[in-house]
């Protein structure tokens, strides 16, 4: 199972114990997944015929991840007591061949045709009011369903389950929730931006993408959901690769500092011995010609090293400063025999 199922898997079997929050995360996997169709000819009905009479009413919830249908059928049963059951059925086209036996993809899903029942679970999520009137299922959700912190993290936990996913994060970070609109999209940044995650919006094809690709952020989020043994696993693997970041960034560092004192110590080398074949060690000042002998003895020593084996000792500093003075006597000789360098 892909990383991202398995949160998914984690976000099935945790549901809130409080009624609003149940609502609240029914409303969106209906946000996402849900469909209603009207009766054929309800509107020409009287009151008491719509109460007796059934002509084609239903709300459909239909997912191709059996987790969202799980999880809906749990909220349904609590939240209202409704027993109902989930269908399987293949959808679109058939798979690219060699993918097995080339049958259509599965989907899931639970309808529900008592109108009565779809009345009740339509008005409990706000999606109609009192008076029967419908609002579209796939406008942002009323706001008085997501007012509470508990309740917005009930919907950000159904907007996953229903719309979301995420890459392995051994391999790179990346949340992502698809939206079919716009309004969609920018109320679940909205409800980020209050837990203070960053959330950007990209249009792909005809659908607006609600994306993170920054880790800090997709932990934040696996915590507002509640998907505490994701998370541990999350921060797992960004500290296995935070570290192997740091490592190779220090061997890096390490390497390229090699690279600098090898190339340091042979150009002193090349001055010292030009030095003494064109100038002479006699003719250098003590200190000079002191340093010059101690480096060219240990061609591969560092600066601290090379001044323990002075008479008397001098520090790195001090080193680095005769060295300076050998370079740039190199270099005037160097310009006055007309040598290059």
């Amino acid at each position: 199972m892909s990383f991202s199922g398995e949160v998914k898997e984690e976000l099935m079997k945790h549901t809130p114990p409080a009624r609003h929050c149940q609502l609240a995360e029914l409303a969106s996997i209906l946000h996402f997944c849900g469909s209603h169709t009207a009766a054929e000819g309800s509107n020409n009905l009287q009151n008491e015929e719509k109460k007796s009479i059934f002509n084609g009413e239903k709300l459909l919830i239909q997912a191709e991840n059996e987790a969202v249908i799980r999880k809906c059928f749990t909220l349904l049963k609590k939240t209202f007591n409704i027993n109902t059951s989930v269908n399987e059925k293949r959808v679109g086209k058939s798979g690219k061949a060699g993918a097995g036996t080339g049958a259509k993809p599965r989907a899931y899903e639970i309808e529900l045709t008592d109108p009565s029942q779809i009345k009740q679970v339509l008005q409990a999520t706000k999606f109609m009011d009192g008076e029967g009137h419908l609002r579209d299922m796939k406008a942002p959700v009323s706001a008085i369903l997501i007012k509470n912190s508990c309740c917005q993290r009930a919907f950000l936990r159904g907007a996953f389950l229903a719309s979301g996913s995420m890459s392995d994060p051994g391999k790179s970070y990346h949340l992502e929730i698809v939206c079919t609109n716009l309004f969609q999209a920018e109320q679940i940044q909205s409800i980020l931006l209050a837990f203070e995650v960053e959330a950007r919006i990209v249009q792909r094809k005809k659908y607006q993408v609600v994306y993170m690709k920054d880790g800090t952020g997709i932990s934040d989020f696996l915590n507002i959901v509640e998907a505490h043994v994701s998370l541990m696993n999350f921060e797992n693997f960004r500290i296995v690769k935070e570290m192997r970041n740091s490592v190779n960034r220090r061997v890096n560092c390490e390497t390229a500092n090699i690279g600098k004192t090898v190339s340091a110590s042979t150009r002193q080398a090349e001055d010292i011995l030009l030095l003494q074949q064109k100038y002479g060690f006699e003719n250098l000042p003590e200190s000079l010609r002191e340093m010059a002998e101690v480096r060219l003895a240990y061609p591969d020593a560092p600066l601290r090293e090379l001044g323990e084996y002075l008479d008397p000792p001098v520090g790195k500093s001090g080193v680095n400063h005769r060295l300076r003075k050998l370079g740039e006597l190199a270099d005037k000789v160097r310009s006055q025999q007309g040598i290059k360098s």
